[in-house]
């Protein structure tokens, strides 16, 4: 039996230099986009980061859209246009309110989605620096069909908090940002069934935390062909509300990037200079200009700014107006905007004085539901589809840091094996288990897997938006558990087999359900039947069990 040098995958680096250590963003960070040299590229980074998104957010693969049987309870007539206050059923027993603003002229028009930003009344906001009411009845005078509606923990929309995030949330990907996206997908269908839209003429339009949805939902969303977020789109701050911050979502992107997935559709970034958006015109608007040039479509893409703190201000209304007109109603005259009389809240509300329906469900329901929708949809997906969720949910290719984990190699016979110990290679190499191996001459892999052994390092954890922006890690502690089957199967082809102890079971378990390569590990009876508190400790990543857990990685490990 001979013993190799320490073997290295990719480069040989110091574990203080894993960039999951040393670089662990936050909203803060400043941060810039390059795009992509040529479009095929970036069609591609668009698959992987509309995946990435939707992940992100628990919808992946997608919830089953069931009736939104719509509820009026009130319509208000006015001098050319109407509002109805409306509320749609976006999942079983969940409501979505809002107001409809229709114009009362005939035929079909153009329609609009408008989701509001963190101001106190919501969709019901009137003041200088922002008001919903203005912009949708400016709107709807002039040919536009306007849905305003809330975000989660708003004014109808009161089922859930807004701002609600557990280790047991997260693990099921149930967040604010998700049923947030889940109602803006659902207030997009809404629209398209309504007979006077039309369904080929879909824009949307929100400021601060409605701009964050604004672009995600036309990252997601193709039939969204016009776009406006305002006051949003930023190199400096990616979002300051757990509604815009979601565990993954920007591992290895930011906003810049996220809000160029809507070229080569029409879109209008709108800035002001007395917020994080002050740099658009110089750093923000030409990164994403390059990404319509690459589609020959510069024009299409257009960038406004106003001496003005953080805003939906009437400057900012009026140069969405113009886009809009300019977009989607290119015959018709520009229009400037008029003083509006708005309505008093309490009859702008769908279940002012009402009960919600008979059938509405708590909080806990709906968290139970999502639970049982979601182990429905795992349990339907093929060994490819579950291999390439999981992937996507350890955020695999976004970990720079798992290319330079440290690993000893010893040669021997075949078949090779995978030692994982949870306190790294020397840990590993004192173990009975390793021991025995080489005593039968057999081929072993040592690796000190993320934070443990040699790979210990300080790590900032701090930040309350971390898990958005890093891995957690036990995900780059799994990842890295792959990165060394990859590295074992180039050193020594033919069978692999993986050994583990203690938690670094759970990693080595994740690792072989992920792996392309195909490796055996035995398991035992019920050993990764945990509870929702139990990962917490033990295994935790974000979204994991809504891509199905420990049954979905068996599945695939007994699969091979």
């Amino acid at each position: 039996m001979r013993i190799l040098p320490c073997f290295l995958v990719f480069a040989l680096v110091l574990a203080g230099a894993d960039i999951r250590n040393t670089s662990t963003p936050d909203t803060d960070t400043p941060c810039s986009f390059t795009a992509p040299a040529t479009l095929s590229a970036w069609e591609a980074r668009k698959v992987q980061l509309r995946s990435q998104i939707l992940i992100a957010a628990g919808l992946d693969p997608l919830p089953a859209k069931t009736a939104l049987t719509p509820i009026v309870t009130g319509r208000l007539e006015r001098n050319g246009y109407t509002i109805e206050k409306v509320a749609i059923e976006t999942m079983p027993g969940y409501w979505l309110g809002g107001n409809l603003y229709r114009p009362k002229s005939a035929g079909r028009h153009p329609a609009v989605l408008h989701p509001h930003g963190h101001w106190s009344y919501g969709r019901l906001e009137n003041q200088p620096l922002c008001s919903t009411p203005t912009l949708a009845i400016n709107l709807a005078r002039n040919g536009f069909v306007v849905f305003a509606y809330d975000m989660v923990g708003y004014n109808d929309t009161a089922q859930t908090p807004h701002d609600f995030s557990t280790p047991a949330h997260q693990l099921w990907g149930f967040t604010p940002l998700g049923l947030q996206l889940w109602n803006s997908i659902r207030a997009a269908d809404f629209l398209e069934s309504l007979p006077d839209v039309d369904p080929q003429k879909l824009a949307m339009t929100g400021a601060s935390g409605g701009g964050t949805q604004t672009f995600l939902l036309t990252a997601v969303d193709q039939r969204i062909r016009v776009s406006a977020p305002v006051n949003m789109i930023s190199g400096i701050m990616q979002g300051g509300c757990i509604c815009e911050n979601a565990p993954g979502l920007r591992i290895g992107t930011n906003n810049i990037e996220i809000a160029a997935l809507m070229a080569p559709r029409p879109m209008l970034a709108v800035a002001a200079t007395g917020d994080w958006t002050r740099n658009v015109p110089r750093q923000e608007y030409p990164a994403l200009k390059t990404v319509w040039s690459l589609y020959g479509k510069p024009e299409l893409v257009e960038a406004v700014q106003f001496d003005a703190p953080h805003n939906y201000n009437q400057d900012s209304r009026q140069a969405v107006y113009d886009f809009l007109r300019k977009q989607l109603l290119p015959g018709a005259p520009p229009f400037k905007e008029r003083v509006v009389a708005v309505e008093q809240l309490q009859d702008m509300m769908v279940f002012n004085g009402r009960a919600l329906p008979s059938h509405a469900r708590t909080f806990d329901q709906l968290f139970e539901d999502w639970k049982a929708a979601a182990r429905r949809q795992a349990q339907s997906l093929t060994p490819a589809q579950g291999r390439a969720l999981l992937r996507a949910t350890f955020a695999v290719s976004a970990q720079p840091g798992a290319q330079a984990v440290p690993m000893r190699y010893i040669d021997g016979a075949s078949p090779a094996v995978l030692y994982v110990h949870p306190g790294g290679i020397q840990a590993a190499a004192e173990s009975a288990g390793v021991k025995k191996l080489l005593a039968a001459g057999r081929a072993v892999l040592l690796v000190d897997a993320f934070q443990t052994g040699a790979a210990q390092a300080p790590r900032d954890r701090s930040h309350k938006h971390f898990l958005t922006f890093n891995p957690s890690d036990d995900a780059a502690r799994a990842s890295d558990v792959l990165a060394a089957i990859s590295a074992l199967a180039a050193k020594k082809p033919g069978a692999i087999e993986i050994q583990a102890e203690g938690k670094a079971r759970w990693w080595a378990l994740f690792a072989a359900a992920m792996s392309d390569t195909p490796v055996r590990f035995e398991t035992r009876p019920a050993e990764f039947d945990a509870s929702d508190a139990q990962l917490a400790d033990n295994f935790f990543v974000p979204g994991l069990q809504r891509a199905g857990g420990a049954a979905t990685a068996l599945r695939l490990v007994g699969a091979r």
